[in-house]
């Protein structure tokens, strides 16, 4: 049977992709690739590969902090859940950063710029390697293969999902090993969650920038939804002067990585010394420890963040972690302070808690029907939603019934004569 395909191609046409040429820049691009940003052509074995380099030194900061990591890395590594990461040096850490054709992924995405960094001593090395056409594909996976060689570990932002992914799709379809298998990968994006979701309104990289590291970016930043577009320009005109924003961009991408790892790994070495301005913080720091089963350090932490001017509900919050974190750890004195506190000044979860610990834990069935009537009392004159309302009322109103009775049998037994 002649199919659509046999049809086709009867008629000359061509099918799948394996015969298009890819673009190709126009006459005298290299050239001037070299003139715009300094960069070098390297050799390997897979043809030339273009690369911008940048060295930092040790004095560099990225706004106020430097990017030089020192601190331990073993609560970094018992987050990422790899302790392999404990064991390695800061100089084998890759920062990567990649620049692509589109955001959808898969095999028709390809990254036309990645951004590496490392450290070599104190100082730390920025390579920027770009295809000035596609077919410079296997030059730059090549490039970039050599770069990593000494590595063992990924450093990302989103990198798991995106970057990672990716580079991983290009070796495969040029029929190369991937240099980063096997490595361990430090995501910095569901960090960055975990640390600022309560305070800020974005956690992408540029605003961590600005918010976190006091880096706004220059004039020369371009949007990141530009960035194909100016690269499909320069495929077409061969004029590299406009992709200068790009290279800017994906250099302050990799930098602002490293610095970032040094603040948040110092973070988590240290929570007690770290210097954090916003309560919000200090809580968010508190939840990531008491995930870790780090206890001790997570209720120092809340006591610490409830000492601040937190919003009210994120102080609600906080107390009542604080008080089922103190009642996991059998501090029930210091569960009930906090309770009482929080309850004079009419939280309601902290007369429910009250309640259950004189219903429970003290068998005063009395003292607990004083507390689930307070509570009553609180939840009918707050300006609650009624769904809300609801919830409190239906849990506490069976309660009262159970204490009420309970009180009863109490108080009977107190009358009847002994013997």
């Amino acid at each position: 049977m002649t199919t659509l395909s046999d049809k086709l191609k009867a008629l000359g046409v061509s099918i799948g992709a394996a015969e298009i040429k890819p673009p190709t820049p126009k006459t005298g691009s290299s050239s001037k690739l070299e003139a715009a940003f300094g960069g070098r052509w390297l050799s390997t074995c897979r043809g030339p590969a273009f690369v911008v380099e940048q060295v930092f030194d040790a004095s560099y900061r990225h706004g106020q902090v430097p990017i030089h990591a020192a601190a331990p890395l073993a609560t970094l590594a018992a987050w990422a859940g790899d302790e392999r990461i404990s064991a390695l040096k800061l100089s084998q850490f890759a920062f990567l950063d990649t620049e692509t054709s589109g955001l959808s992924g898969g095999t028709g995405t390809y990254a036309f710029m990645v951004g590496a960094g490392r450290f070599i001593g104190m100082e730390f090395h920025l390579s920027i390697f770009f295809m000035a056409d596609p077919a410079e594909e296997p030059a730059l996976l090549e490039a970039l293969a050599d770069f990593l060689a000494p590595c063992a570990a990924l450093v990302t932002f989103n990198g798991k999902a995106f970057d990672a992914p990716l580079l991983r799709t290009r070796f495969a379809l040029n029929q190369m090993p991937c240099p980063f298998d096997g490595f361990s990968h430090v995501d910095l994006l569901p960090l960055a969650r975990r640390l600022w979701r309560d305070r800020l309104p974005s956690r992408a990289l540029k605003y961590l920038e600005e918010h976190i590291l006091s880096a706004p970016r220059s004039s020369e930043e371009v949007p990141g939804y530009e960035i194909p577009w100016l690269y499909f320009d320069f495929l077409r005109t061969g004029d590299p002067l406009p992709l200068k924003g790009v290279f800017y961009h994906n250099a302050m991408d990799v930098v602002a990585m490293a610095a970032l790892l040094n603040l948040t790994s110092g973070m988590l070495a240290d929570p007690h010394g770290a210097d954090l301005e916003h309560g919000l913080d200090v809580i968010a720091l508190a939840k990531l420890f008491e995930d870790l089963n780090r206890w001790d350090d997570a209720a120092l932490l809340y006591e610490r963040g409830l000492q601040t001017n937190l919003p009210e509900t994120d102080f609600s919050q906080a107390v009542r972690r604080l008080a089922i974190l103190q009642k996991r750890r059998g501090d029930l004195h210091t569960a009930l302070h906090l309770w009482e506190q929080a309850a004079a000044e009419g939280h309601i979860y902290a007369h429910v808690e009250l309640a259950k610990y004189f219903e429970h834990t003290r068998r005063d069935p009395a003292t607990a029907l004083q507390w689930t009537q307070s509570a009553i009392k609180h939840v009918r004159n707050a300006a609650l939603p009624v769904y809300m309302q609801k919830h409190w009322l239906d849990e506490l109103e069976h309660r009262l019934q159970r204490l009420q009775g309970k009180a009863e049998k109490t108080a009977q037994n107190k009358e009847r004569p002994a013997g």
